[in-house]
Formats: C-alpha cells, sequence, structure tokens
C-alpha cells in the first residue's frame, strides 16, 4: 500500500488538475493499492487538517480542466515560521498531519514560494516530490514550466485581436503582461504577437528609445505600434533608486500600473492617443493546451516512478527534453531570469523589435 498526500499551492494555472492525473494514473497503473489524500486550498489544508480521500473519479475527465480540484491558496514562505493567529506553529502541525494519514510521500505542485516550503519540509525530514508550476516559467532548474504554454497562448491571442483595431485606428496600443519579476511570458508572446517594442523586468528601459522606436515606424509609414509591457518592466531611471526609495515611489500609487505610465509619458511627448489592455487573470485560465497536456502527463508519470523508487527531496523537471529528478535543495529559492544577452534577446533585436534598451 502507497499513500501519498498531494496539494496545490500559491496561484492557479491551467494545467494543475493534468499534473495531478499524470502523478495518479503513473501509480493507479502500476500498485495494486494505492491511497490519495488531497489537501484543500494549499498548504493551509496541510497546516488545519483540511483533506479528503480521493478516489479514481476524482482524476477522471480532468486533463483538460483548468484551475484545480483541490483548491489552492498563497501562503507566504516567510510567515511559515511564525505562528497563526492562535499561536499555532504551521511547521509543526504539517508535520503531525502527514505523519497522521501516514503518509509514504507529498506531491506538492507550485511555483517559488510553494517550492521554498516544500524544501523546508523535505529538511524537516518528510518526503516529498515537487512539481513546478507557474506561467511564469521562473523556476530555476527546469527547462519549462507547465502553465507556460498555455498563458502564451492566451497573451498572444490578447495580441493578436489588438493588432486589428490598433491598425484600424492608427493608434499606440500596451498590452500588459503578467510576470512581476521575470520576463519570459511577455518575451514569448511579444514576439509570437508580432510586438514592436517588448518591455522586461531584466532589461530596464530609456523611454526616450521607447518613443524613438514608435517615431521611426511612423514615418516608415506604419499608423500604429504594439507594446507588450510586462507587469514588472521598470524604467532605467526607477532602476536606479534604492529598494526603498522605489517601494516609496510605488506607494504613492499615481498609476494603477506601468503600463498607465508608460503611456502617459508617450502620449505627452508624442501627443498622441495610447490606449493599455490588461489581459490578467485570463492568462490563467481556461483549458491547458496540447503541449502542457502532455508535458504534465509526462512530469506526473516521472513523480510516480520516482515515488514507487522510493527516492526523495527531488524536484521533477524537464531538461533538454527529458524528464529529470533535481534535489530540491539545489533549486529552491532561486529564480531563472531572462538573459538581456541572450541568442533570444538577440534575434529579436535582429528583427526590429525594441526591448528599450
Amino acid at each position: 500500500m502507497k499513500r501519498i498526500g498531494m496539494l496545490t499551492s500559491g496561484g492557479d494555472c491551467q494545467a494543475l488538475n493534468a499534473a495531478m492525473r499524470g502523478v495518479v494514473k503513473g501509480l493507479s497503473s502500476n500498485l495494486d493499492e494505492l491511497e490519495v489524500y488531497g489537501f484543500e486550498n494549499g498548504y493551509k489544508g496541510l497546516i488545519y487538517g483540511n483533506y479528503r480521500l480521493l478516489t479514481s473519479k476524482d482524476f477522471s475527465g480532468i486533463l483538460t480542466k483548468g484551475g484545480t480540484i483541490l483548491g489552492s491558496s498563497r501562503q507566504p514562505f516567510k510567515m511559515m515560521r511564525v505562528p497563526d493567529e492562535n499561536g499555532l506553529d504551521k511547521v509543526e502541525a504539517m508535520k503531525q498531519n502527514y505523519y497522521k494519514l501516514n503518509l509514504d510521500c507529498l506531491v506538492i505542485l507550485g511555483g517559488n514560494g510553494t517550492q521554498k516550503t516544500a524544501n523546508l519540509l523535505r529538511e524537516e525530514g518528510l518526503n516529498i516530490i515537487h512539481l513546478p508550476k507557474t506561467i511564469d516559467n521562473d523556476i530555476y532548474g527546469t527547462d519549462v514550466t507547465f502553465g507556460f504554454q498555455s498563458a502564451i497562448n492566451i497573451a498572444t491571442d490578447a495580441i493578436d485581436c489588438i493588432h486589428t483595431t490598433a491598425a484600424s485606428h492608427n493608434r499606440v496600443f500596451i498590452v500588459e503582461v503578467m510576470g512581476h519579476k521575470v520576463g519570459w511570458l511577455t518575451l514569448y508572446a511579444g514576439i509570437a504577437g508580432g510586438a514592436d517594442i517588448i518591455l522586461l523586468p531584466e532589461i530596464p528601459y530609456d523611454i526616450d528609445k521607447v518613443i524613438e522606436a514608435i517615431q521611426k515606424r511612423t514615418k516608415a509609414g506604419k499608423g500604429f505600434t504594439i507594446l507588450a509591457v510586462a507587469e514588472g518592466a521598470i524604467s532605467k531611471e526607477d532602476a536606479a533608486l534604492s529598494k526603498k526609495e522605489y517601494k516609496e515611489k510605488v506607494a504613492e500609487k499615481k498609476y494603477p500600473s506601468v503600463s498607465y505610465e508608460i503611456a502617459d509619458r508617450i502620449g505627452e511627448k508624442l501627443g498622441t492617443e495610447v490606449r493599455v489592455t490588461v489581459p490578467g487573470h485570463t492568462q490563467r485560465g481556461g483549458s491547458p493546451c496540447p503541449y502542457d497536456r502532455v508535458l504534465c502527463t509526462r512530469l506526473g508519470a516521472a513523480a510516480a516512478k520516482a515515488i514507487m523508487d522510493e527516492d526523495y527531496g527531488y524536484m521533477i523537471a524537464m531538461v533538454n527534453d527529458k524528464t529529470k529528478r533535481v534535489p530540491l535543495g539545489d533549486v529552491a529559492g532561486k529564480l531563472k531570469m531572462v538573459d538581456p544577452e541572450s541568442q533570444m534577446i538577440k534575434e529579436a533585436k535582429r528583427t526590429g523589435i525594441c526591448f528599450g534598451d
């Protein structure tokens, strides 16, 4: 008998259900006896003992279903060692619930913050397997995370739709793409959607360079310009501020987001109309794309093999199109950033895309 627990933590994405299904099918197809306990609403369920025994019916028909059948919540890693309002030791509570169910392993699906807590539980002696989920594709140690490709498709569709109205009205349009700290999603969607200017957190922009790029298009007879802007894009002036100074500026909340500030500055300089479109959480919604369904099935099957091998303490990664067990201790807390000098950035610039630098 194998007893495993599962939870999904942090922001949701399209392929969480597909990944859980991959794990369970990989185990149930090879084991005579299996019990799967699902903790509800992420680490909150593990802390407060909110769980349910899952059956094969729970995993039937969810390959194409977005969101997560277990629910999710954000439990900041920095607060895990801080007792709750009733003085409860969260880490100790999670361990007690793990041992109460006599689990052989806990499968945790989530992004960077989730991964850090997963590694903490590993250090506390629990058997952990982590599956890398995030639309941001910023988890260190894996080439790709599930949810990323599905989000690219949605963000690209948004840019595609903007093209027609931008061309009709000869306007400058900004499409704000998710990504506070890293720009993978904006980079891929921007290139795929034919954006003329792409602004990323990793490449602080010069607003004058952005305006020059717009003017260059106008002189070439192009009546519109489309900018794909990551929500974490930052100007060179702001990048030069200290963290405290930048937080104070953001706290003033003159603009809803960086895109509106950019739009305002472009409008002032060029006297032109600039519109902002924010696809927002639609990028995390809907059904997983075929690529993510395949990816999750493979990652889930690889996780099942690690559990059957009783080889714990790993993130199941995809490296060079092969699944790989990567030690959690080697990757937890690290971000995979876009390299401004990467081949992809250079190739994009070669096609005329401006990055504001």
